[in-house]
């Protein structure tokens, strides 16, 4: 293709996106993901440039200024965006890109962006609950907050192109790659 297509996949943490979205540019070379840009600090595995691009509040809020988001949302009082300028410059190039994001900035995003949208989900907040427990990487409470966030996401998936249940990682992803081949086919 000569320009490449956006994917945005939003899901609940602990739907496994990541490892999922990881394979697939894996598997296709011209598939790049989107590094978003963020106010939090970083958990202990993450790396500046691969996980996120790490700033300021006051840095974000002046990127918002200059117009430099395709999307931006406040999420959990931090706030998370993806750059214009880097999606843009990667479909010229002919790459797929992909978009990990919030439900908040999928959703200013459909109807005025074109892309495909793909929600994916746990096949239930308990099995969420306990994936969110296994990763170690929040308190209770936090855990908590996410679960309820994860249940007014969930609510959201019939606003998507598709929709994934990830209760198996194989089927999954079996299913995330056939949308990318049936996308990269169908007419436009």
């Amino acid at each position: 293709m000569k320009r490449g297509l956006v994917f945005v996949i939003s899901a609940p943490a602990g739907t496994g996106k990541t490892t999922l979205v990881k394979m697939l540019k894996e598997e296709f070379h011209h598939i790049v993901g989107s590094v978003s840009y963020t106010t939090r600090l970083p958990r202990a595995n993450e790396v500046e440039g691969r996980d996120y691009h790490f700033i300021s509040t006051k840095a974000f809020e002046q990127k918002i200024k200059e117009d430099e988001f395709l999307e931006y949302a406040k999420v959990f009082d931090h706030y998370y965006g993806t750059s214009k300028k880097y999606v843009e410059s990667q479909q010229e190039k002919g790459k797929h890109v992909i978009l990990v994001i919030d439900t908040q900035g999928a959703l200013q995003l459909m109807g005025r962006f074109d892309a495909i949208y793909i929600f994916m989900s746990p096949p239930s907040l308990e099995e969420l609950m306990a994936r969110l427990y296994r990763r170690k990487s929040e308190d209770e409470e936090a855990i908590r907050t996410r679960l309820s966030w994860a249940e007014r996401e969930m609510a959201l998936a019939p606003k998507y192109n598709y929709h994934i249940v990830n209760d198996n990682l194989k089927t999954a992803y079996d299913v995330l790659r056939s949308i990318l081949i049936a996308e990269e086919h169908r007419n436009r």
